[in-house]
Formats: C-alpha cells, structure tokens, sequence
C-alpha cells in the first residue's frame, strides 16, 4: 500500500510539473500570437484611408521613392495661390541640387484647399452646403467615389464646375445623375460636375461633420469670397534620401505657427509609440489650427493604431524575458556541459589519439609489428 501510494504521488507529481511545463511555454506563445494579430490590425488600419497613400500611387513601379507631406496652417496664417507657385519652384530647385533627373518623370505632386460655407439652391430645394474649395491634384490625393459624372480638375478651361455630395445631390435635385444640371451657390450659377460618396471608413464618419456639402474650384471661391485664403496644403515629392521632402517642407514652406506631417511614414513603429508617449499633450491643440476631417480621421486612426501597438509591445515583454531566461539557462547548461562532459571528453580522447601515435612510432622504430 505504501509503494502504491509513493506512486501515485509521484505520478501526481509529475502531472503537475507537466502542466506547469505547458503553462510555460502557452503563456508566452499566447502573448507573442496576441501581439501579432494587434500588428496586423495596426497594418489594417493604415491602409484604411486612401488619402494617405498617393505617395504610393505616384510612384507606382518606379524606383525613385516619393513621400506625402500635408501642412496646415492656423486660421490667422493662411496662404495664397502666389506662395503655393513660390514652394514649388523651390522644391524643384532643392531637387536639381540634390543631383535628381526633373526630365525623366514628375517628380511632384501637390493640391491645396479650404473650407466654408454657402446657401444653394435649385428649383426644387435649397439649404445652407458646406464647400470645400479644392486646387491642384486634390481628386488624385482623394480619389472619392464617384456616384456619377467626373471630378473637378485644375485644368478644367472654366472653373463653373462643382461636385455634390449625395446628401446634397437629393436635397437640390432629389437624384444622382445630375450631370450639367444647374444650380445657384450665393447667387451664382454653376454646373454639376457630379455626386460623389464620402468615405464610408469609421474614422471618416466620425470626423465629417458639417452635414450636406460640396466640392468647387478654389479659383470660383475666392469670386464668393475674396477673403478665403489656403489652410491645407498637401504634395508628394521625390525622395532621392530619406527625409528630403520634409526637410523641403520645413524650410522652405510658409507654415508659421501651422504644423508639418509626414504621412508616408505615419504609421511606422516609432511614430505610433510617440502617439501613446504623447497622448495627453496630443490633444491639446495649442497653435490655432482647424484640421479639415480628413486629418482628424487620420488623428482618430493614430490613437488607435498606437494604443494596438503600444499593447503589442507589452505583450511581447513577457516573452522576450522568457526568451532571455531560457537563453541565459542554455548557456549556463552549455557551459557546464563543456566544463564537465565535453571538454574532458576531448582531452582524453587526445590524449588517447596522441598515446596511440606515440606506441605506433615506438613499434616501428625497434621493427615490433602488431599482429
């Protein structure tokens, strides 16, 4: 009875140092797969907002590597279509020094816009629409879906053209497909150039708040309103050595008191730990700036994917001291190893292989041959 019972102790015994084993090895291995799957929910996300990626557009298949940069500037700061001319014949300038071929492709990009207010109306309904008044490639930068019709381009010969959002769109119109249909915004004809979707992303929505709106010129705003002036700018440029593009920004863009973004890299590691290292002073907006909703959307974007990746890396805290342990443990029993096992395995296995040389020398030195 009392070997049996010495048994089944042991037998106990060994079940439990067995599931402590497996706790051992799980737990980490649970952490490290956690961790993982925040990563790719942090990759998600930065691919959620399609604005943030025309530096990857732009480049395409080529090798020259291009980055995205917005500015914005404080409502008592803004900037004309003048000094937009002036930046970019200075980027230009800054790429020619940099030794970089201006002939062998497009080596920048850029859009500007801002925001207000105007009453629309048709005959069949009106109301108060917030406008956004866009220059440049701005579609390119915002490729919105289009519900029918074409954007609105810079190069458009006349600058009478609007693009409705779908709330809009029923509300003036009651349908989508108003191409060349009429309208009046504070007075003024204009053409629909057609009706587009806004982003249907959960940050989009959440920052888009001025209700029904539309899309127009810059150029046609400023005939409704002389004192509009640029608040957002934004520009892919060529990338001949990391950092280039926002170095160009900063020193050479009347940004004042505003602030300088780099987007092509918003989403890197280190920019979404500084998120979290900043949170609370993050919020704090200290300088004057309206942001348009697509870069609170990109602002709500940031706190998420930094709070994943702030608790990816402590999840993988644990397994990494694990991992030290076991490899701290490993060397220790390596070094034992050699000290005890190895090591005099060595030495004597020599010290046979040189006796064993030695005889043989011996034996054919006085002419003694094994038999």
């Amino acid at each position: 009875m009392k070997k049996a019972s010495q048994k089944t102790e042991q037998e106990g015994s060994g079940s439990i140092r067995r599931r402590l084993l497996r706790v051992k090895v799980l737990l980490p291995l649970a952490f490290v797969l956690a961790a993982l799957l925040l990563f790719v929910i942090v990759r998600q996300m930065s691919g959620l907002l399609a604005w943030q990626q025309e530096a990857e557009r732009w480049q395409g298949e080529g090798e020259m590597e291009f980055s995205q940069i917005s500015c914005y500037l404080p409502v008592d700061q803004k900037v004309g279509i003048n000094q937009i001319y002036t930046f970019r014949n200075s980027a230009m300038k800054k790429l020619e020094e940099a030794s970089v071929d201006l002939n062998e492709q497009v080596m920048m990009l850029d859009a500007w816009s801002t925001v207000g207010k105007a009453n629309a109306s048709t005959a069949l309904g009106k109301g108060e629409a917030s406008v956004i008044a866009v220059g440049g490639s701005f579609f390119d930068f915002h490729p919105l879906r289009l519900l029918s019709g074409d954007y609105i381009r810079e190069s458009d010969l006349m600058h009478d053209r609007v693009l409705l959002d779908e709330e809009l769109a029923w509300l003036l119109f009651g349908g989508t497909d108003l191409q060349g249909m009429q309208l009046q915004l504070n007075g003024v004809t204009f053409v629909v150039a057609g009706v587009i979707q806004r982003e249907q992303d959960f940050a989009s929505k959440l920052a888009y708040t001025a209700g029904m709106g539309l899309y127009m010129s810059y150029d046609a705003w400023l005939t409704l309103n002389s004192d509009a002036a640029i608040d957002c700018y934004e520009f892919v440029l060529a990338e001949p050595v990391k950092g280039f593009a926002l170095g160009v920004a900063r020193e050479k863009f009347p940004v004042g008191s505003g602030e300088i973004l780099c987007n092509t890299t918003r989403y890197s590691y280190g920019n979404l730990m500084d998120v979290m290292l900043q949170y609370g002073k993050r919020s704090m907006q200290t300088q004057g700036i309206v942001y348009p909703y697509w870069e609170n959307a990109a602002r709500c974007i940031d706190s998420w994917a930094g709070l994943c990746t702030f608790l990816a890396t402590l999840l993988l805290i644990y397994p990494l001291i694990v991992l030290v342990i076991a490899v701290i443990r490993l060397f220790r029993y390596g070094r034992e190893k050699l000290e005890d096992d190895w090591i005099p395995a060595a030495r004597d296995t020599a010290e046979e292989a040189i006796r064993v040389r030695q005889r043989r020398r011996w034996e054919k030195k006085h002419g003694v041959h094994e038999k």
